[in-house]
């Protein structure tokens, strides 16, 4: 197995480790901050772990057909996994994550379909802005937790409203990506070909 996608793998093995501790964690009563340290480091290690996996696979030319398929995935599985988290503690709106989890999966499914044709769909501007959003969500949502387990309650309900509309953010820029994969998607020889059928 090369390294790219044991960094991948990694990423995926993460998750439900990340899951585990975070609802041994953030409980309706108390946060506990040492499971907070937890959390941040293996958030940490998840989102430098999806840089360096694809920066180290094409410097090294190490890309293969396998770390194609299981970098989305693995990315898809550590996202869905901290947004059911915040989900969980009420921070996200239920809403947003459904958008996501129908986003999520509506793509993993076009890219079977085309994986099957030897076809790939490249990474738009909608795709990269959703993987910002989803980033900052995820760091601001750590971050309102941590402060709550700091026991500090200046600006606590500002710093909820922030992330709830990061949240939303994340939600509607995955709703854009997808679109923007979709259109792309039906004009594909693929999708030409099954509408003709």
């Amino acid at each position: 197995m090369t390294l790219p996608n044991k960094l991948t793998v990694g990423r995926m093995i993460l998750s439900p480790i990340f899951f585990i501790l975070y609802v041994f964690t953030v409980r309706s009563e108390s946060i506990l901050l040492q499971g907070m340290v937890a959390l941040w480091v293996i958030q940490i290690i998840s989102e430098v772990s999806d840089v360096l996996d694809g920066h180290v696979a094409r410097k090294y030319n190490l890309v293969s057909d396998m770390g194609k398929i299981m970098d989305p995935f693995s990315d898809v599985i550590s996202r869905v996994t901290y947004f059911v988290c915040f989900t969980y503690t009420g921070l996200m709106p239920l809403w947003a994550l459904m958008i996501i989890l129908w986003r999520e999966f509506s793509i993993m499914f076009i890219r079977m379909v085309l994986a099957k044709e030897g076809t790939a769909l490249a990474a738009k501007w909608g795709g990269k802005a959703k993987a910002v959003f989803y980033f900052i969500s995820g760091i601001f949502g750590l971050f309102v937790l941590t402060m709550k387990s700091l026991g500090s309650l200046a600006y606590m309900a500002e710093l909820t409203m922030i992330s709830r509309i990061l949240f939303i953010l994340a939600a509607l820029s995955s709703l854009l990506s997808f679109i923007e994969y979709f259109v792309l998607f039906l004009k594909t020889d693929t999708m030409k070909q099954f509408i003709r059928e």
